[in-house]
């Protein structure tokens, strides 16, 4: 059993974006080796980006900061599609691989909107 320290820990949506980061860097290892300081690089740290805000927005106090920090995890979270369908675009990937991440990144999504769409909404009680 995992012992929670900090609120944002207990969040599924945390939890998801933490095993797309872990799916994201297995995935960008295969990348050639001159990618590293390019698409691999850019898409490990878009991941990474999603988990940290999310986490981050979790300690603000006012939800409309909260809400703020649920959007910036929803952009990073674009731009990694983006990336990844460059990834596959340039053949980094197979489309079997691309698309179940996507689809991953797909739940992801509609979990943050909704968060964000609570936050937005009971700021305005």
């Amino acid at each position: 059993m995992h012992r929670y320290f900090f609120p944002f820990e207990k969040l599924e949506v945390w939890q998801d974006s933490r095993r797309l980061v872990t799916a994201v860097y297995a995935l960008t290892r295969s990348f050639p080796v001159e990618e590293r300081f390019g698409l691999t690089s850019q898409m490990n740290r878009a991941a990474i980006s999603v988990a940290s805000n999310l986490a981050e927005g979790s300690g603000r106090t006012s939800l409309r900061d909260q809400g703020h920090f649920s959007q910036l995890a929803y952009s990073s979270l674009m731009e990694l599609v983006c990336q990844i369908s460059l990834a596959s675009d340039i053949g980094f990937t197979t489309l079997e691989h691309t698309e179940k991440l996507r689809q991953n990144i797909d739940r992801l999504a509609n979990k943050i909107n909704a968060l964000r769409n609570s936050q937005l909404a009971r700021s305005k009680k």
